[in-house]
């Protein structure tokens, strides 16, 4: 949604480099952050970027209550090798702390579209900016990728998520939107949880 000279995030195109991460054309995307200060003698520094097949690795350090589950290896092997698939993570030394999820899309007749699925955030490092650097820097990378919009579901009374999704840029649908889930394979599902 590139608007009069304003990226997807809304903010004016010359302020992205100052804002999370700049445009890095990068192959690896590596987008260092801000350091954020949460205490007098308490500083925290952390990066955010883009992984890709060979950053698997850094998947295994991951703060807990980060993801919702446990990452299974094969899956991570899928995600990140099907280039369709973006994961943004900050990263505080060696360990994942934060992260944001999305996949970019095409239409017969319309340009490519990046939908965001999740975003998650150790509960100890929440409320220092993390949300914002990981889905600013899959913004950019969605810019980078020729996507024209980029967006995402939540429920209104996910109040965080509501104040995340505005402070970077992101507008309210004018109209309700109604989600609709179909369960495939929901048989086997309750076929295996019940051992059989």
């Amino acid at each position: 949604m590139e608007l009069a000279g304003r990226n997807v995030m809304g903010a004016p195109s010359s302020l992205i480099s100052g804002v999370g991460c700049g445009v890095d054309t990068r192959p690896a995307a590596y987008c260092p952050s801000v350091s954020r200060t949460t205490g007098e003698d308490n500083i925290v520094s952390w990066e955010t970027r883009i992984l890709h097949s060979s950053d698997r690795a850094m998947l295994e350090n991951v703060v807990p209550g980060v993801f919702d589950n446990v990452l299974d290896s094969s899956l991570v092997a899928e995600f990140l090798g099907d280039d369709r698939h973006h994961l943004a993570v900050a990263v505080d030394g060696e360990q994942v702390i934060g992260f944001a999820s999305a996949v970019h899309y095409a239409h017969p007749d319309k340009p490519p579209e990046m939908w965001i699925n999740e975003v998650g955030v150790a509960a100890d490092h929440q409320g220092r900016g993390i949300g914002k650097a990981v889905i600013r820097t899959l913004l950019q990378h969605g810019e980078r990728l020729g996507c024209r919009e980029v967006w995402v579901l939540t429920y209104r009374a996910n109040q965080a998520a509501m104040r995340l999704y505005a402070s970077t840029g992101g507008q309210r649908a004018s109209q309700d939107q109604v989600m609709f889930t179909f369960f495939l394979n929901a048989g086997n599902d309750k076929a295996q949880a019940a051992g059989q």
